[in-house]
């Protein structure tokens, strides 16, 4: 289905054959564009053909040198994406028109945003588009999904169009610790944060991080029976294994922190962060017990008292849910790129694009006026 004999480009279905070293050249510092972070992906299964993930990474070389890289994947469906085109796709099959397979630019089942389109400079860029819009025209579509703000501009620039997503990410204001953080925040925030740490407290749980090669299989495998939990009391389906998390701790382990809460040295839930040099970004986490108000202090307070005492910029806690703004986590606009082949469809998405792009404009403004934080003197 998919050409590959575009000038300087080759299509590979996996990274197994591609330098490391040279792929994270381009990559940059974030571990989720990683060689070691997508090959443990693929090899594992979770982001693979029979997952309904087929890898087309384009490779562009220039005089057998690596100068740019684009992580695509061929879908069958629309699942791990959290961008959603449900709609999308039952307008083309209402109309007789194959939706799937699409082309996809993004990292499985991680709404982060960062660079997409690896490349050495401006002109490898364009080749890289090039290439990977050629090959679009044997899909519905390309969507490059949680694109940095400047990629997201000029793919704009380049006739895609821009979907708004908002998410909660926490900001580091120089904080000294969690009191510190608390200090800023109205009273009434304050009083309710300090309120539910101490109903945890007084459940008897303990925390403990874990880093790197600290983290033992059976700390992966209690941690794996809480992720497939979580999943199970949603009725859906995990995307990830065990054998993707001892690899992911194996390849990145300084990328890598689980947090275990325990009652008596007992461990009863934990959650999954990764960071780079500059971000906490909290992944997954799950209970083997039901604690009141355990979720808010793992997947929030905890993670807060982290990034203060690594001196990260910010904490990701993801999209949905405005009860992580109560807890210090402000809106913020992630955003995609979408090109569809069909002029029709391309013009009724874009649209109903214009018209969510304002009503998320008003949401985020909305959200903004019931912010936690002290106002300003």
């Amino acid at each position: 289905m998919y050409r590959s004999d575009l000038e300087g480009v080759r299509v590979v279905n996996s990274l197994s054959g591609v330098d490391r070293d040279a792929w994270n050249a381009l990559a940059g510092g974030q571990p989720f564009v990683r060689h070691e972070f997508l090959s443990a992906l693929i090899d594992t299964g979770c982001a693979a053909a029979r997952s309904g993930w087929l890898p087309q990474f384009l490779l562009l070389r220039r005089a057998g040198e690596l100068v740019g890289a684009m992580p695509l994947f061929a879908k069958t469906h629309s699942y791990g994406e959290y961008v959603f085109d449900w709609a999308w796709a039952e307008a083309h099959e209402r109309h007789g028109i194959d939706y799937y397979p699409k082309l996809l630019c993004a990292i499985p089942f991680t709404p982060v945003r960062g660079t997409r389109l690896l490349a050495a400079g401006e002109a490898e860029r364009r080749a890289l588009l090039s290439a990977a819009l050629e090959i679009a025209k044997d899909a519905s579509s390309l969507h490059v999904l949680f694109t940095g703000d400047e990629e997201a501009a000029w793919l704009a620039g380049r006739g895609f169009m821009l979907r708004r997503t908002v998410q909660f990410h926490w900001r580091n204001d120089g904080y000294t610790d969690f009191e510190d953080f608390l200090s800023r925040l109205s009273h009434a925030r304050r009083k309710n944060i300090r309120q539910e740490r101490r109903r945890v407290q007084e459940a008897g749980i303990a925390f403990r991080w874990l880093e790197g090669e600290a983290i033992g299989r059976r700390h992966w495998e209690f941690f794996n029976r809480c992720y497939r939990g979580t999943y199970a009391a949603h009725r859906s389906t995990p995307y990830l294994n065990l054998e993707f998390f001892l690899r992911l701790s194996a390849a990145l382990p300084e990328y890598t922190s689980l947090l275990l809460a325990e009652r008596a040295g007992r461990p009863l839930a934990a959650a999954l962060f990764i960071h780079d040099a500059h971000a906490l970004y909290g992944r997954y986490w799950g209970s083997m017990e039901y604690v009141p108000l355990l979720h808010f202090e793992c997947c929030y307070y905890q993670a807060i008292e982290y990034a203060i005492g690594k001196k990260l910029e910010t904490f990701e806690g993801g999209a949905q849910g405005e009860h992580k703004l109560f807890r210090g986590l402000m809106p913020v606009e992630a955003l995609s790129a979408h090109w569809l082949a069909h002029a029709k469809f391309a013009r009724a998405v874009e649209n109903f694009l214009e018209r969510e792009a304002a009503g998320v404009a008003r949401y985020v403004n909305e959200l903004g006026e019931h912010s936690p934080f002290k106002e300003a003197s």
